[in-house]
């Protein structure tokens, strides 16, 4: 074959010869394909990607998950805060960890990293789509250059020795240059084993619905598995979405976010759930950051912090709707009827609300709704919620 001729042909992937214990009665290992295939994979989120937060949807069923998304330089210069985002937990099924970097020999250097602290496969972040870091001209900056994208994942496809290397990409960078399918190409030409792909644009932000026929197209162009993001939130809306794409996979950020038992609702459908068992599960949230982060006065700052961070996501859950119908991801839902106080109690988004929640959950004490104070009048111009979303965004 010619120089000319693209990476992934040029040579074999010694990534996808990789083997996982397979759960499969009569089949000993399984390959990474086989693994993806199907799965729900709980998204790269900053913030949301945390440890504990791993570790609880794993418990829920969870079989692929991604670290934070982590800069490539900042591990290069040793530091200590992004160390911590690569570190998986004992047990966790298959963990990948995404890199953002705008450097071939940064890449590769840092997928190699990743690959000798045990990861099981390594990501590049072309979709982030957050102004700090497009001004730096990373992320979904990238995508509007797929020549970068080919040689950023070719260095990183040669650096690593036994883990696949995958590519997550957006549409484009605003409707009048969507170029997935110049993207999608360029990273399997580079050697990429499998393409993760936010279905919309970088400007598009949440003001749009995903778009899973561009997700589909993608599918039709390359030889690679792709798995496809973007509003799922419901079970039957997982199968749709992997219906009309064709794709072997489905992301899910949001959903992992608002509701950390979409991995069991996958497998069992519906779950009408309690506001006594939402309590539970942010308890068991709080005991795993606990573990985690500590209990003396340094680690429960952090844990508090991270609880409250998620109650902006928590608060959110809204079950299907009593004349059958689901709630949109595309639309805030207004806070359902409450069936309890307790109920009522988490459906609340305020600060009052928050604080109190936080402090309980944390400390692991009861929570009684009769003894929070009422919601102060949110502020004109409160865009909390963009900001939240955003937040999630970073890949997701």
């Amino acid at each position: 074959m010619s120089a000319a001729e693209p990476a992934a042909l040029r040579r074999e992937a010694p990534a996808l010869q990789r083997r996982w214990p397979s759960s499969e009665a009569g089949k000993e290992f399984v390959s990474f394909t086989d693994i993806l295939t199907g799965a729900v994979v709980m998204a790269p989120m900053t913030k949301g990607s945390n440890l504990p937060y791993r570790r609880l949807c794993v418990e829920f069923g969870a079989q692929i998950t991604v670290s934070e998304m982590t800069l490539a330089r900042r591990l290069k210069q040793k530091r200590g805060g992004e160390f911590a985002l690569i570190r998986r937990f004992p047990g966790e099924p298959c963990f990948g960890v995404q890199l953002a970097t705008n450097k071939p020999d940064e890449a590769a250097w840092a997928a190699a990293l990743v690959e000798a602290r045990g990861a099981d496969f390594v990501d590049v972040n072309f979709g982030c789509p957050i102004d700090y870091f497009t001004r730096k001209g990373l992320g979904a900056a990238i995508g509007q250059h797929p020549g970068r994208i080919r040689r950023l994942v070719d260095a990183m496809k040669r650096s690593v020795a036994h883990i696949p290397v995958t590519a997550k990409i957006r549409l484009g960078w605003n409707e009048s240059s969507l170029n997935y399918l110049a993207q999608a190409r360029a990273a399997v030409d580079g050697g990429a084993d499998a393409l993760f792909v936010h279905g919309r644009t970088r400007n598009a932000r949440y003001r749009s619905a995903a778009d899973w026929d561009a997700i589909a197209a993608i599918v039709s162009a390359v030889n690679v598995p792709v798995i496809g993001n973007g509003d799922l939130l419901f079970g039957h809306e997982i199968a749709a979405a992997r219906q009309q794409s064709g794709a072997a996979a489905v992301m899910v950020a949001r959903a992992a976010l608002i509701k950390p038992w979409i991995f069991r609702e996958v497998r069992e459908g519906d779950w009408d759930i309690s506001a006594e068992d939402r309590v539970a599960i942010y308890r068991r949230y709080a005991e795993l950051a606990r573990d985690h982060w500590g209990g003396d006065a340094h680690g429960m700052v952090r844990v508090r912090t991270f609880i409250r961070w998620h109650l902006d996501f928590w608060c959110r859950y809204v079950p299907r709707h009593a004349d059958g119908t689901y709630p949109s991801m595309q639309r805030r839902e207004a806070a359902m009827p409450a069936r309890s106080p307790l109920e009522a109690l988490l459906a609340r988004g305020d600060e009052q609300a928050f604080d109190y929640l936080a402090d309980r959950l944390a400390a692991g004490d009861a929570v009684e709704p009769d003894e929070v104070p009422a919601a102060a009048p949110r502020a004109l111009g409160d865009d909390r919620d963009r900001q939240q979303a955003e937040a999630a965004d970073v890949e997701g």
